[in-house]
């Protein structure tokens, strides 16, 4: 065949391509060795096409960053890139299928390729989570699992405190699940998110995106499954001596309170406390590390990679009231003025004598006379009613009544109970 038959024979097939749906300037891209990126995240597919200014070297440094996320191929050919300005040059065009709406599509711009590839590995993120809201459990973690076993210790933490250092230290020994969301299905299996690590660079400069091939990461086993669950607690090294990693187990309800901010989407699972406390029972309570340099995890954490013996529940459902009432509450009544009611929440767990309460917005811990008024406020209630109740359960020292009522006001202020008003 001639340079020429040939250079026909490419324009030919290329033309195939477009005649399949490729809108004119995807066609133009791929001439010019443009290429869509094609990931797969928490099980949605993306495809990232990119903007003019960004080259084919770093088209290519994001999909080796992200090769153990390729996903099977573009689910939607995404829109046009912005065209890049002066103040950001960079842009990309993200497209992915969604189980919640009809699909979904986002711009991004920036004013260095670095900015860029991190922002898009935010929003990618992003995006899954609220995919997978009521269907996964997901803790803000690293993951890291044993290669014989599946079995993965789940450690969570905010952002900037040691996540992705303890992933890459980790992970150098277990495999590499992510360092960013542990994704738990109700089976206790785990969905694997291995994305790029993102590394600081220094103050106020974008975080790098390696992938964890580049840093030698072990890849996760086939099946991994949650065994253990650890909060990371860095502490500054002491100068004068080595100070050695120590590891303990949290009270049920300090678990909880420290599991729900780090939990994605949390408040959409059916029962969110309760599905927690049965995570909790299944790997055997909520462990925390205290440590000092990431070199000492893999020895401390070895332990838990083995098989924990299930927690005995030590928690109760309290959604209803634990005794009988003449009727069941009814948000549709209206309460009359002056009385009180307590507000129907999304979960209500009774640990150790304490009251865990998920409103919309947060979570709130009754203690000492808090949970008796939960139960008394099942129906609503007058305050001289309620504090004969409340003295049923606690006595009747002085001032009581006075007691029970600044409780009551609290917790109206923190929306536990509601006030009928004229």
């Amino acid at each position: 065949m001639s340079g020429e038959d040939n250079e026909h024979g490419i324009d030919s097939q290329l033309d195939w391509d477009f005649s399949s749906g490729w809108d004119a300037r995807l066609f133009e891209d791929l001439r010019g060795g443009g290429e869509l990126l094609s990931v797969d995240v928490l099980g949605t597919q993306f495809a990232i096409r990119w903007g003019r200014s960004v080259t084919l070297e770093q088209q290519q440094s994001m999909r080796s960053a992200w090769s153990r996320c390729a996903g099977a191929g573009a689910p939607m050919v995404p829109p046009l890139a912005k065209e890049p300005t002066e103040s950001l040059p960079y842009s990309a065009s993200v497209s992915y299928l969604s189980q919640t709406y009809d699909g979904g599509t986002f711009p991004l711009q920036a004013a260095s390729f670095a900015e860029l590839a991190e922002n898009l590995t935010s929003r990618l993120t992003v995006a899954a989570i609220l995919e997978n809201a009521g269907e996964l459990m997901m803790l803000h973690s690293c993951g890291v699992a044993s290669p014989e076993t599946g079995a993965v210790v789940a450690l969570v933490a905010k952002s900037g405190t040691g996540k992705t250092t303890a992933a890459s230290v980790l992970a150098g020994t277990y495999g590499y699940v992510t360092d960013e969301t542990v994704a738990i299905g109700p089976d206790g299996s785990v969905l694997p998110y291995p994305k790029p690590l993102s590394v600081k660079q220094g103050p106020g400069a974008p975080k790098r995106q390696v992938g964890p091939d580049e840093l030698g990461l072990l890849p996760a086993p086939a099946k991994p499954f949650i065994q253990s669950i650890v909060l990371l607690n860095r502490i500054e090294p002491d100068q004068e001596a080595h100070q050695e990693p120590t590891l303990r187990q949290l009270p049920l309800a300090d678990g909880l309170l420290a599991l729900i901010p780090d939990s994605s989407s949390q408040a959409e699972i059916d029962e969110p406390l309760q599905s927690l406390c049965r995570l909790i029972d299944r790997v055997g309570g909520v462990w925390q590390v205290t440590y000092s340099e990431a070199e000492d995890l893999p020895a401390a954490l070895e332990p838990l990679f083995r098989k924990q013996r299930r927690s005995k529940p030590v928690w109760e459902a309290r959604t209803r009231p634990a005794r009988a009432v003449e009727a069941e509450p009814d948000d549709a009544t209206p309460i009359p003025d002056g009385w009180i009611r307590r507000v129907e929440p999304k979960d209500a767990v009774a640990v150790d004598g304490d009251l865990l309460v998920m409103l919309e917005a947060e979570i709130v811990r009754l203690s000492g006379i808090g949970p008796a008024i939960w139960e008394a406020t099942a129906n609503a209630v007058t305050l001289d009613q309620l504090a004969e109740e409340i003295a049923k359960v606690h006595g009747r020292p002085e001032d009581y009544k006075a007691a029970v009522a600044a409780a009551a006001g609290q917790l109206i202020a923190k929306s536990v109970l509601e006030q009928g008003t004229e």
